[in-house]
């Protein structure tokens, strides 16, 4: 379709989804997922999808309404995220890019990439230069209790998965080290191991469990800081035996840049709604390029699939499915690789899902 696609009618439906395994982590535990479903419909026919991820059930009804009220603006511009982008940034740089804003304007990005990409009849990764690729994935899990989720790790590895994460710092080191022990024992030596401590920790205190964790061959560990203080994670990324991830709180490519500077993280996880949806993670795949700073993906397994597969540092795609009740077409993961579809982001809503879920 070589027509402009102008924005007709902008949709934000609040929905809360159940999640097979409730995200436990060191800051609390997340039960269900509380998603706001973004359609946005052009005059030439043709609906461009996304969804975002509250975090809290406080914030869903806002979150909607703010797409929404922002969406309603748009009403008979052209369904272009660069243009809309610089739009949002005259709109909003004295407000602020964090927060509700932030997550409102991905959201829409996303949805104007998926309208452009369905338009052309292509998945969204063919639209940017590349093509859907198997992307190696790692099955990504909360706090553990070893002896309960045992059979939910092995019927990972078996699945295929090469890489396994688990959060801790919900207790004290020696909890920590129980439980780290116990999962490499589940998975052996050959699968990857990675820890998230959810920014529970204080610099000293990180340095010493790392230190004790270091024995367990992990391929990172993430944000054991907390995300904003740029300056602690490159200390303790110093001292570190373990690489440091951290990113999936960046908010928008000024905050990557900020870190690559400030040396804070040896990996780079991007979270296609914090990082400025298609178009902020275009850019910051760019920085860390530059700074070859492997990227992995942050939730979002839909989106996140297309990306890395045009990503020049690609590592990792976390498999953390929050979406897939209300998805006709679910992603699913084969052998340990998740290849994105089309066309567009290669999803479409179950409307009888959506209307039992509804807000």
């Amino acid at each position: 379709m070589s027509e402009e696609l102008t924005i007709r009618k902008i949709a934000a439906r609040p929905v809360m989804v159940p999640l097979d395994r409730p995200i436990r982590t060191a800051m609390g535990e997340i039960p269900a997922a509380p998603l706001v479903l973004i359609d946005v419909e052009t005059d030439q026919g043709v609906t461009g999808r996304s969804y975002v991820f509250a975090y809290t059930r406080l914030a869903l009804a806002p979150l909607a309404r703010l797409v929404a009220e922002v969406g309603g603006e748009l009403v008979g511009e052209a369904a272009a995220p660069v243009e809309r982008m610089r739009g949002f940034d005259r709109r909003f740089r004295l407000l602020g890019w964090h927060g509700l804003i932030g997550m409102a304007v991905a959201g829409l990005d996303m949805a104007f990439w998926d309208a452009l990409a369905r338009a052309a009849g292509l998945p969204l990764a063919a639209l940017l230069g590349g093509m859907p690729r198997p992307i190696q994935a790692y099955d990504s899990f909360g706090i553990l209790d070893p002896a309960r989720d045992e059979p939910a790790i092995l019927a990972s590895v078996a699945a295929g998965f090469q890489g396994i994460k688990i959060k801790i710092g919900g207790a004290d080191l020696a909890r920590d080290l129980a439980d780290v022990a116990a999962v490499r024992s589940m998975i052996g030596p050959e699968v990857a191991l990675m820890v998230d401590y959810n920014q529970s920790l204080d610099p000293p205190e990180a340095r010493r469990r790392i230190d004790r964790l270091a024995a367990f061959d992990l391929t990172w560990v993430e944000e054991p800081v907390p995300a904003e203080d740029l300056a602690a994670h490159a200390r303790v990324r110093a001292g570190s035996p373990v690489p440091v991830q951290t990113g999936e709180n960046w908010w928008f490519p000024r905050a990557a840049a900020d870190a690559i500077a400030a040396g804070a993280s040896d990996h780079a996880m991007l979270d296609v709604m914090k990082i400025g949806g298609i178009t902020g993670w275009l850019e910051a795949a760019a920085l860390c390029r530059a700074a070859c700073l492997p990227v992995s993906s942050h939730g979002f397994i839909e989106a996140s699939a297309h990306l890395l597969a045009v990503t020049p540092t690609a590592l990792w795609l976390e498999h953390l499915d929050k979406a897939s009740p209300v998805l006709r077409r679910p992603l699913a993961a084969e052998r340990g690789f998740v290849t994105a579809r089309g066309p567009g982001l290669g999803f479409d809503w179950d409307e009888a899902a959506v209307a039992r879920f509804l807000v």
